[in-house]
């Protein structure tokens, strides 16, 4: 696979062509940034974790019947990517009150919601990210009343898949962040990443009632260092991939 000319940089990532027309080269960044870009950081590190965390998460994922645009991990710090034309929209899935919606309708964060809750958020720095519903997503044409329909049965899947692997390494999922594409055939897949940037996760082993955050909380909210969160986060899900016996897609 040759690398060929950058097509996007984004806050974490960036993005190449290659001599596969159907397929994008993905470099991971050590920039960490929180509220919109509005706090940035570079973090040594970083970049190596995320990808190596999310390549052994679409494994896990895999096995599990989830599909993604993911192809393999190529270095510490690249992995190949099946092309997709990415739907402008941030799907959120939230199993515990926590973050902005806790502060939004006034529950304490760490309250364990009834059933899982799925939103959608404007994919749109300039805009602020604004929450949209189904309607709204239908009338503006960000998807079809079919293709939203698809994604919302796969953030659900995605949530149920993800609950059961962060539950079996001792970690709570409170909510996280995804993004879906359409494929040049036509198939709607899981894309992006999944790593502590985009999943809250709390250590279901923390002491005296107190929450010991394992995610980007520990740089948005000047908590602490966020490498051994995710170096700790890293050797959980390998074990786990080991335990099942996953080989990785490197």
């Amino acid at each position: 696979m040759e690398k060929l000319e950058k097509l996007y940089e984004g806050k974490a990532k960036k993005l190449y062509a290659t001599n596969d027309p159907d397929i994008l080269w993905v470099e991971y960044m050590n920039q960490a940034t929180a509220g919109n870009g509005a706090k940035k950081a570079q973090i040594e590190g970083k970049g190596e974790l995320n990808n190596h965390i999310t390549s052994v998460i679409f494994d896990l994922l895999k096995a599990r019947g989830v599909e993604s645009h993911f192809v393999q991990r190529l270095s510490d710090t690249e992995q190949l990517v099946r092309r997709m034309d990415m739907f402008p929209l941030e799907i959120i899935m939230r199993n515990t009150a926590a973050g902005s919606f806790a502060k939004r309708y006034g529950v304490a964060e760490g309250t364990e919601l009834k059933k899982p809750i799925l939103e959608f958020c404007v994919k749109s720095d300039e805009l602020g990210d604004p929450f949209i519903n189904d309607d709204g997503i239908i009338a503006l044409g960000l998807a079809s009343e079919e293709e939203l329909a698809t994604i919302s049965r796969q953030a659900r899947a995605v949530n149920d898949a993800l609950l059961d692997i962060f539950t079996k390494i001792g970690v709570q999922l409170v909510d996280f962040k995804i993004e879906e594409g359409k494929t040049g055939d036509g198939k709607i897949l899981l894309a992006d990443e999944i790593t502590p940037d985009t999943c809250r996760l709390w250590n279901k082993g923390s002491k005296d009632g107190k929450v010991e955050h394992l995610d980007k909380d520990l740089f948005r909210r000047d908590l602490g260092d966020i490498i051994p969160a995710y170096e700790d986060i890293y050797a959980r899900l390998t074990a786990l991939a080991k335990d099942e016996g996953i080989t990785p897609s490197a």
